[in-house]
């Protein structure tokens, strides 16, 4: 194998998903959310919160990425660009231990939570942009996968310990251990679950050192005079060639569609549980762990299958079983499963929940490694980071609208089982789109 395809390179460029997974799983998902949605008292109100703020960050990414995708292309060092949006993942994440229950200010917190949202995406833009150069075409399913996997092994972790030692149940100031949380946090004033946000710039910080030890971009270069113009320049005749170019136009939209509804599941799994189900955030974090381990298990599993049978298959029937999942929370409720009644008390309401997010772990990561290798065979290969900052907008460009849409539709129906049930619509849409999509692109025809 040469130097290219190194076995270190390749570990340091899984050392991203690793280090960079628990903003998703810690943040997103499972810990942060719900205790939003504590700190408001009103699942309702939670949510539209958390639509209309994951939504402006949205909004912001879908502008810029793919002009500095462009850019990065164009004007230089692919590493520099990670190592400033690192520094945003760990402002915005260290600063989230200032949601305090007392003069608890959701606005601020909202802006720092989207600051290293923002950081996250940004570098995930150019890290994903270096796969191509890991290994050769064949085996991209197979590393892509295996780095997925690992990310989701690091956002375990970082459950498993926020669980155990931290984040402290609302009502017995205890960890699942029955213990008072670690280094003596105060879990009356919740010090306990907003460790969850330093915990999460440490991790990071940490774990990209591999990534900046061992990875290196064969694609480095000074930047030319007015690379920025010219950047701007070749993104505007990417985007007027984007028509001419049927397939990789298509896979760009139909991405857009079903990652948007992807990311809604994630986003409002735990504030969902929350508020509908009344799980607690410690209850939460148990379902996350069943979810992480699936995921992890099945990337493998998917990138495996991707390799032998390319990315479109398996992108399709992961679609298909996140519809039925969707369908299946829409008509949740603590008295019915898939809208057939079952007894008042019934464990059978939350046992669906942790069979629907062991699926929603397992395809879903699934979905996204398998994802990013389609890209790689939809995308010209010397525009790699522009083509994955236009993937980027394509996951971005209705983002932004599908918080808001459940948040919207949330506050309009005083309802959150039909809340969410825009997902179900982008599902579809994206599934819909993919016909048009050939499986090695426009090059192949």
């Amino acid at each position: 194998m040469t130097e290219l395809y190194s076995r270190k390179r390749i570990w340091g460029w899984f050392f991203f998903d690793w280090a960079s997974q628990p903003y998703n799983t810690l943040l997103l998902t499972f810990i942060f959310g719900p205790y939003v949605n504590d700190l408001l008292g009103d699942g309702t109100a939670a949510q539209s919160a958390w639509g209309f703020g994951i939504g402006a960050a949205g909004f912001v990414i879908a502008l810029l990425a793919p002009v500095l995708g462009a850019l990065a292309d164009t004007g230089g060092n692919r590493l520099r660009w990670i190592w400033l949006f690192s520094a945003l993942y760990v402002a915005g994440s260290a600063m989230l231990w200032f949601a305090a229950p007392v003069d608890f200010s959701l606005v601020t917190i909202l802006f720092f939570f989207a600051i290293g949202l923002i950081g996250m995406e940004f570098a995930t833009i150019f890290t994903n942009a270096m796969l191509p150069d890991l290994g050769p075409p064949e085996k991209l399913g197979r590393i892509s996968g295996n780095g997925w996997a690992f990310g989701y092994l690091g956002g375990l972790v970082t459950l498993v310990i926020m669980l155990l030692f931290f984040a402290e149940n609302a009502t017995t100031g205890k960890t699942l251990l029955g213990l008072a949380p670690a280094f003596g946090l105060d879990p009356e004033m919740r010090e306990g679950t907003r460790f969850v946000g330093p915990l999460t710039a440490m991790w990071f910080a940490v774990f990209m050192v591999p990534f900046f030890l061992w990875v290196r971009d064969p694609r480095a270069h000074k930047a030319p005079p007015g690379a920025v113009k010219k950047a701007l320049r070749d993104l505007s005749g990417t985007l007027r060639r984007l028509p001419s170019s049927p397939s990789l136009f298509a896979y760009l939209g139909g991405s857009m569609f079903y990652r948007d509804a992807l990311n809604g599941m994630y986003v409002f799994g735990g504030i969902y549980a929350s508020g509908v189900l009344g799980w607690s955030v410690v209850d939460v974090g148990v379902f996350g762990i069943l979810a992480i381990v699936a995921g992890a298990v099945f990337a493998v599993i998917g990138g495996r299958a991707d390799s032998a049978f390319g990315p479109k298959p398996v992108i399709v029937i992961c679609i298909v079983l996140l519809i039925v999942v969707a369908v299946g929370i829409v008509t949740l409720s603590p008295t019915s499963v898939f809208g057939i009644a079952v007894a008042e008390g019934s464990a059978i309401p939350d046992i669906a929940f942790y069979a629907f997010g062991a699926v929603i772990g397992a395809a879903g990561g699934v979905l996204q490694s398998a994802s990013r290798t389609m890209m790689v065979r939809q995308a010209n290969p010397n525009r790699m980071t522009e083509a994955f900052g236009l993937y980027a907008l394509a996951g971005k460009a209705t983002s932004f609208l599908a918080p808001l849409s459940i948040g919207i539709v949330t506050a309009a129906t005083g309802s959150q089982p039909l809340g969410v049930s825009p997902i179900i619509v982008l599902f579809a849409i994206g599934l819909f789109l993919l016909l048009w999509v050939k499986p090695d692109g426009d090059r192949a025809a």
